[in-house]
């Protein structure tokens, strides 16, 4: 019997960490990836693209590879790309230490192999995104009626305050919410269920160099990879925030897909801050209705994440390496 239980579509931005979390998709029995699309974000959607194929070479993944959004709904809002994190290549300098693939990116653009694989599929694909998710708001704006197809969607973005976590880009703005605030408050005002991982576990789980160092020769070659990428990472967390690893973002996310129960989550409404100062700021209404009218009340319900067992989900990323 198999003991898949999880369709996944890997909406990306590889990215050091989207590298770490693949790994774990692609190695846990109960995952089964459907395809792979990938957006701006950790560098151009051409450099993006590029890494996802080389990476599900690598990975030994067998399937699509769609290149998606080259920049933000609101285009002339594009920010800068982040080289100082995560290198010129989005990999900490590894790009060219992969081995080249043959696979080609599929012809569709990413919001459209989306649409068609939930139509193809209702009620049995999970969207798990961890980058900016101009992807998914396209594939809303192109077949809302997918809202009512996908199983679950579940998103490494956004920071509510919990723990001390504010933003890592601006005092309250998460990387990939502020890539594309628009696109993030449709996400979460759609009618599917939305989980968001964000920065208030997702840096309470800290890598540390010890446990990176361990993965080496592990993994039939990608523990080696993963600790060479994650130097340069490492370096800017350790610079700025001196926590002598790195945070585990887009990996708890994965983790929340495989194991949930590491993971206390909060229900209610959340939007997107568009203009000012609080751009990119994620604001959860997680009190009972008053019957006050709000930019709130008339969304669902979504959970945030705001605890984890980060012993838990350090094991469960670790044993994805064992042979």
């Amino acid at each position: 019997m198999s003991n898949v239980q999880h369709q996944v579509i890997f909406d990306t931005d590889p990215g050091i960490d989207d590298a770490m979390a693949l790994f774990l998709l692609a190695r846990h029995p109960s995952v089964r990836l459907r395809a792979i699309t990938a957006a701006f974000g950790n560098a151009s959607v051409e450099t993006t693209a590029r890494n996802a194929l080389a990476l599900a070479g690598f990975y030994g993944i067998e399937v699509p590879v769609a290149a998606g959004a080259d920049s933000p709904l609101q285009a002339d809002l594009r920010r800068d790309f982040p080289a100082h994190v995560h290198g010129d290549d989005a990999l900490g300098g590894m790009f060219e230490r992969l081995p080249a693939t043959r696979q080609t990116l599929d012809p569709r653009p990413a919001h459209e192999l989306i649409c068609d694989m939930v139509n193809a599929e209702p009620g049995e694909i999970t969207l798990l995104a961890v980058g900016p998710m101009t992807n998914l708001a396209l594939a809303l704006r192109h077949d809302p009626g997918i809202a009512a197809k996908v199983k679950q969607v579940v998103v490494m973005a956004g920071a509510f305050g919990t723990h001390g976590h504010g933003g890592n880009v601006t005092p309250v703005a998460e990387a990939n919410v502020i890539n594309d605030p628009e696109a993030a408050d449709l996400v979460f005002t759609a009618s599917w269920p939305v989980v968001i991982i964000g920065l208030d576990v997702t840096q309470e789980t800290v890598m540390k160099h010890e446990y990176l160092a361990a993965l080496r020769g592990k993994g039939q070659g990608a523990g080696d990879f993963l600790w060479e990428a994650t130097r340069h990472y490492q370096d800017f967390y350790h610079e700025r925030d001196g926590i002598g690893g790195i945070y585990s973002h887009d990996a708890s996310a994965a983790a929340y897909l495989i194991e949930p129960t590491l993971f206390k989550l909060r229900s209610g409404p959340v939007r997107v801050v568009q203009d000012g100062i609080a751009r990119g700021q994620t604001i959860q209404d997680h009190h009972k209705p008053t019957g006050a009218v709000t930019p709130w009340s008339a969304c669902p319900a979504q959970q945030a994440c705001i605890g984890v067992d980060a012993a838990g989900m350090l094991r469960l990323f670790a044993a994805a390496f064992e042979e």
